[in-house]
């Protein structure tokens, strides 16, 4: 079974290197691969639906965790993206990091930071969206001071 799949391997390294010769030569650049999303990352840390599963995320914490303030999310600012880190691999998770301003609704504004996740919902479909502000991560889920999202 191992030198059919080592003939099969052969074959193919052939073929791909003789496929090389024909076709003109490009970078290799991994994030280059996927241009599409990379040039969107940025509006991806803004999108309504994040936002909106992180302030629902937050209104659950805040409800279920003791001596939390009973506070809302209320806006958003300085939304921004810190790191984009596409898949390798079919098994993998593209992840984008993001980093905003929250404000809570008795007026006060928290550093946030979090996480968009793509094929990482239930059964490997949808997105997957982890957040952490500064003083609410009570049990430390998330290391001292959200240090696991930055």
């Amino acid at each position: 079974m191992k030198i059919i799949a080592r003939r099969a391997v052969a074959a193919l390294a052939s073929v791909f290197c003789l496929a090389g010769t024909y076709a003109p030569a490009q970078a290799a650049d991994i994030i280059a691969t996927a241009p599409s999303y990379h040039e969107q990352a940025p509006q991806a840390c803004a999108q309504d639906w994040v936002l909106s599963r992180i302030t629902g995320k937050f209104r659950y914490q805040v409800t279920h965790v003791p001596n939390l303030p009973d506070v809302g999310l209320v806006d958003f600012r300085d939304i921004r993206q810190k790191r984009y880190e596409p898949a390798m691999s079919d098994s993998e998770f593209t992840r984008t990091y993001c980093e905003a301003t929250a404000y809570t609704s008795d007026g006060r504004r928290h550093a946030m930071w979090y996480l968009i996740e793509d094929r990482a919902g239930f059964a490997g479909l949808g997105h997957n969206v982890e957040f952490c502000l500064v003083n609410f991560d009570r049990w430390k889920v998330y290391n001292g001071r959200c240090r696991v999202l930055r």
